[in-house]
């Protein structure tokens, strides 16, 4: 096959795990099959709370040229411990928003500075005919932006959360969020397309920049691939719900806690098991204890992907949230798609926007506001009652079709072949 060549600017890529790998990963890995070669620019060893040999098995054997950073930026030099642990939220918090406070856009500016000497390394031995860059972080765009200024090179950029206006992000004064904003702007002059993982997000990118055409932003949803998913899975012989994932600032299990513990003090003796893969920090675990649940919660801690979504099928139903946040209405987790694979019922707590509607579609979904503690146990009691009686919803196959990665990489393979023929 003769390809056409793609460079990848990804900080967050294998061995490096969690859901925000993921996406990235899983174009690197399909698209190949559409007649792109991605020549990926990523970090070397650098201190993360979770790490993942397995998903480097996505690309081997693939036509994926994978290029590693090793300078000195920040979390490069805490290497030497490997996987670190995840602190208090409070902690979190703050170290956050000193971040934000000090650097503009983040904190893996030093990161994008080294991966610009590599990839114009890339650029000079390689017939390059489009940039991919996706964000957070956002000084990847920016870097992006100045290698296509730089070359002539058509840019794609992907969007899996707002930059400005994000909903997790903190700007201490007016000052920083003209600074953030006037980055972004330059960054979108350069790009030839826009890709963004909802229809709210694309309302509001075109909403803060004028000068972007309807045509311009393209929804490149996430998903997910059922090469993660067994075929000949079982399910638990007990009343299992399970959440995948990490907890942080407004996604947190607080609400459904208490939601449990209402549930068991009215169904005493249902055999209830809440499975957690990933970070469940210890501040949650004296929650449930306090609420006197904390002997139904099995933690597997960081699980390899596979295993995960071993997990997910062998569960009765699956969890998600997220909690009423500044523009919650654009945030469209990966975890949500990811459990659609599983083909599982769904408690899926979120106010409106994205999620909410693709949770509609998927059908054999039970939706709450993200703080109803009444109406999150009310779900719970009726996914209880249905498990009992055997007659647990399916999902709309039409819909989780719609979601595969294959599918959506498609579509970024044309949105990346329209962005060379626009340049």
């Amino acid at each position: 096959m003769t390809y056409r060549n793609v460079l990848v600017l990804a900080y967050y890529f294998p061995p490096m795990g969690l859901s925000g790998v993921q996406r990235i990963t899983k174009f690197v890995k399909y698209l190949p099959e559409f007649g792109w070669k991605p020549h990926v620019v990523t970090t070397g060893p650098v201190a993360y709370y979770a790490h993942d040999e397995s998903l480097l098995e996505d690309i081997e054997g693939r036509d994926v040229a994978v290029y590693r950073t090793a300078g000195k930026d920040p979390n490069s030099l805490l290497a030497r411990k490997g996987t670190i642990r995840m602190p208090r939220e409070i902690i979190r918090k703050t170290l956050s928003r000193i971040s934000n406070t000090l650097f503009i856009p983040d904190n893996k500016k030093g990161w994008a500075k080294q991966a610009m000497t590599i990839a114009r390394e890339i650029i000079a031995r390689e017939n390059i005919d489009v940039i991919f860059v996706s964000g957070p972080p956002f000084s990847a765009m920016i870097a992006g932006a100045q290698l296509a200024e730089e070359f002539g090179i058509p840019l794609v950029v992907d969007y899996r959360d707002l930059w400005y206006g994000n909903q997790f992000t903190f700007y201490p004064t007016p000052w920083h969020a003209h600074q953030n904003k006037e980055k972004e702007f330059d960054v979108l002059k350069h790009a030839s397309r826009v890709t963004v993982t909802n229809r709210r997000m694309k309302e509001v990118m075109i909403t803060n920049y004028p000068h972007l055409a309807f045509d311009d932003v393209i929804i490149v949803p996430h998903g997910y691939d059922s090469d993660d998913f067994s075929a000949s899975s079982r399910s638990s012989e007990s009343f299992t719900l399970t959440y995948t994932g990490t907890f942080y600032d407004f996604v947190t299990p607080r609400f459904f806690f208490r939601a449990v513990a209402k549930f068991m003090k009215e169904h005493p003796t249902a055999p209830l098991e809440l499975h957690f893969a990933g970070i469940l920090r210890d501040e949650y675990v004296k929650i449930a204890r306090r609420l006197g649940i904390a002997d139904r919660i099995v933690h597997h801690g960081y699980l390899p992907h596979r295993e995960s979504t071993s997990l997910l099928q062998s569960s009765t139903a699956l969890w998600m949230m997220v909690g009423n946040v500044r523009n919650a209405d654009t945030v469209s987790s990966g975890k949500l798609y990811e459990y659609f694979g599983s083909r599982k019922p769904l408690l899926v707590s979120v106010g409106e926007g994205a999620l909410r509607k693709d949770a509609e579609r998927y059908g054999a979904s039970w939706i709450t506001q993200p703080d109803d503690v009444d109406a999150i146990a009310q779900s719970i009691a009726e996914i209880y009652a249905h498990w009992r009686k055997g007659t647990l919803p399916t999902p709309n196959e039409d819909v989780v079709q719609g979601f595969h990665r294959r599918t959506i990489t498609d579509s970024l393979a044309r949105v990346l072949a329209m962005a060379t023929r626009v340049s």
